[in-house]
């Protein structure tokens, strides 16, 4: 069971069917889920259609409604904060910022490839088509992220499918493994073992300061057991000789190395 709206719902059976995923919904088993919910679905209403059916009881007048985790008045100041933005309609599509990084990054795209067909395969050509493919792989990345956010067009069927056109033809990953990861990400951010984007590959990463003594230590021969935290806060990532980056911020290079190996996983 989950909490949405001080309303308790039975999601046992419908995580199986949940086109989010069910690890998604498993993450909040227990939890007030009323947060995740109004980020995660943008037509609420027809939502909350299929929720009737699985409504089972209210909270009591004294139990909070929000995350144990979390505190209230900051949630509170959030909620209202995000009210504000949508009114204002900062959160409305630009048609036509959107069009123009599509159509650059298929440019660039082409670019590297005619670089290399015309002055063929030298030094300099190379390097030339490698920087052009380069930058457009990186942008095909975010733009595609956006397109899995349903944030360009209002329908989400047209953000899924030039999503899968992005993705799945011009990068050559699924658009779906892809959106069932994130969705996780989004759903519990910093939360080790629930969050897939702190789930490095545990011989060749580690996250944050305790993890990574730990890994490190028990490497070097020191059977040492450290007490780790469930929710960890924007960290380090290391490699091999665990050389920590600058706090709070991530190394793409890393990043990208990591979800190339968990694709091929």
């Amino acid at each position: 069971w989950l909490v949405i709206d001080r309303k308790v719902y039975d999601v046992s059976k419908f995580s199986k069917q949940h086109p989010g995923g069910s690890r998604v919904i498993s993450h909040y088993a227990g939890q007030d889920a009323t947060d995740a919910f109004v980020a995660f679905h943008n037509d609420k209403s027809l939502v909350k259609k299929y929720l009737k059916s699985l409504l089972i009881g209210e909270l009591a007048p004294d139990q909070p409604s929000f995350e144990s985790n979390k505190k209230k008045s900051l949630l509170e100041d959030f909620r209202e904060l995000r009210c504000t933005i949508e009114k204002m309609g900062l959160l409305r599509p630009n048609y036509i910022f959107f069009f123009l990084i599509f159509l650059h990054l298929l440019v660039l795209d082409a670019a590297s490839w005619l670089v290399v067909w015309y002055f063929g395969i030298s030094l300099v050509p190379f390097l030339v088509g490698m920087a052009f493919f380069t930058i457009a792989q990186i942008q095909m990345g975010w733009f595609q992220h956006d397109l899995g956010h349903c944030s360009v067009f209002r329908k989400p069927k047209w953000n899924r499918i030039l999503q899968m056109v992005v993705i799945d033809v011009l990068k050559g990953l699924p658009a779906s493994w892809w959106n069932h990861l994130h969705n996780q990400h989004h759903a519990k951010p910093n939360c080790f073992r629930k969050d897939p984007d702190l789930n490095m590959h545990p011989l060749l990463f580690s996250l944050g300061k305790t993890l990574s003594v730990e890994v490190s230590t028990g490497m070097a021969g020191e059977a040492k057991i450290l007490k780790m935290e469930s929710c960890l806060q924007p960290a380090h990532y290391n490699v091999f000789s665990f050389f920590s980056l600058e706090k709070r911020r991530r190394s793409s290079c890393l990043t990208i190395i990591s979800i190339s190996i968990s694709s091929v996983s």
